[in-house]
C-alpha cells in the first residue's frame, strides 16, 4: 500500500502546522493511504543540533521516508524563513532522500508578507535532497485558520480550506498512482 510520510516542523505539539497535518491524516487515510507522522519533539535535541547523522534516532523516519510514496513538509514561518528545527532535521536525511517522491509543502505564517518562503526558501532545500515533483504547496495566514479542540484545522476561509483540500486531493493521487521508489 501506498504511503505518505508527514513531518512537521513545528517544535509545538499544538500548532497550526500541526492541525494541517492532522487534517491530512484523516484525508490520506479516507484515500487508503498508509500515513506515518514526524515531528521535531521525536528526536532528541542534541543529535538535532549536532548533526548526528548515524544516531538511531533517526532510523524510523529514514525507514519510513525510503517507503513513502509522497512526503508532506509543514511548517511554521521565524523570521522570513521555515523553522530552524527543520532545517537541522532535513540535514540528517540522505543527500537523495526525496528523489523519486512527490513532495507538498504546508506553511503558516502570521502575515502573507512571507507566502514566498515556500519557493525561495523550503523548495530549494528539497530540491537539494532530490525532490523533483515538487506540487505548489499552501501558505496558510495565522489568522485563517486555528486549532480546533479535537486537533484539526478550523477555517475561518473557504477558499483557503478549499486549496488546502485540492492540495490533499492531488497529492493522495499522485501518490496512488506511483509505487515507492525502492520497488
Amino acid at each position: 500500500m501506498p504511503s505518505i510520510l508527514l513531518i512537521s516542523g513545528s517544535p509545538s505539539a499544538s500548532s497550526r502546522s500541526a492541525a494541517l497535518l492532522n487534517q491530512a491524516r484523516a484525508r490520506f487515510a479516507g484515500a487508503g493511504l498508509d500515513t506515518h507522522l514526524f515531528t521535531l519533539r521525536d528526536f532528541p535535541a542534541e543529535d538535532l543540533i549536532l548533526g548526528r547523522y548515524d544516531s538511531p534516532a533517526f532510523d524510523s523516519l529514514k525507514k519510513h521516508l525510503e517507503a513513502a510514496s509522497a512526503v508532506v513538509v509543514a511548517t511554521p514561518v521565524y523570521k522570513a524563513a521555515y523553522a530552524g528545527g527543520l532545517k537541522a532535521l532535513l540535514d540528517i536525511l540522505p543527500q537523495t532522500a526525496l528523489r523519486g517522491k512527490t513532495i507538498l509543502p504546508l506553511v503558516t505564517g502570521g502575515s502573507p508578507a512571507h507566502q514566498l518562503v515556500i519557493d525561495y526558501a523550503l523548495k530549494p532545500v528539497l530540491a537539494a535532497l532530490g525532490a523533483t515533483d515538487l506540487h505548489q504547496g499552501v501558505y496558510v495566514v495565522d489568522k485563517q485558520v486555528s486549532v480546533g479542540p479535537d486537533g484539526t484545522p478550523q477555517f475561518s476561509d473557504s477558499e483557503l480550506a478549499f486549496r488546502v483540500e485540492t492540495a490533499f486531493s492531488a497529492l493522495a493521487a499522485a501518490a496512488l498512482s506511483r509505487q515507492p521508489a525502492h520497488a
